[in-house]
């Protein structure tokens, strides 16, 4: 909660979540990712500083596909599909797969967890 509190009061977007692992995400409402970045990128620099951690900026949307793309990105991703709760997420070569996965299915977890916050599905494949 201190970490939204302080990002909103720098940066006057709206936070929906905070996740704090290795780096911390932050969940912007919709249309409010450009203030969150701030010109140039001022405002992630500044509270990356300010708190000594990389910061992630994930606009979320109420469309699972949309908010799976967001998360995934910079990693390219070419269709995702819907089965029964199962996601299934296919990447545009193998180095698109490798990001999305990540070392010891570390980034591919770190997603599914995400997207478990918000929508109901079981669990998230790569191809």
């Amino acid at each position: 909660m201190k970490m939204i509190t302080i990002f909103e009061s720098m940066t006057g977007a709206r936070i929906k979540d905070c996740i704090a692992n290795d780096k911390l995400i932050f969940i912007v409402e919709e249309n409010d990712m450009a203030r969150a970045i701030g010109k140039n990128g001022f405002n992630i620099r500044k509270m990356e500083s300010r708190l000594n951690k990389k910061i992630k900026l994930v606009e979320f949307s109420s469309d699972l596909f949309q908010f799976i793309r967001n998360i995934a990105y910079p990693a390219e991703v070419l269709d995702i599909e819907q089965d029964e709760g199962t996601i299934t997420i296919h990447g545009k070569d193998t180095s698109s797969k490798a990001m999305l996965i990540g070392r010891e299915r570390q980034n591919i977890n770190h997603l599914a967890n995400i997207v478990k916050r918000y929508f109901d599905i079981k669990e998230i494949r790569v191809v």
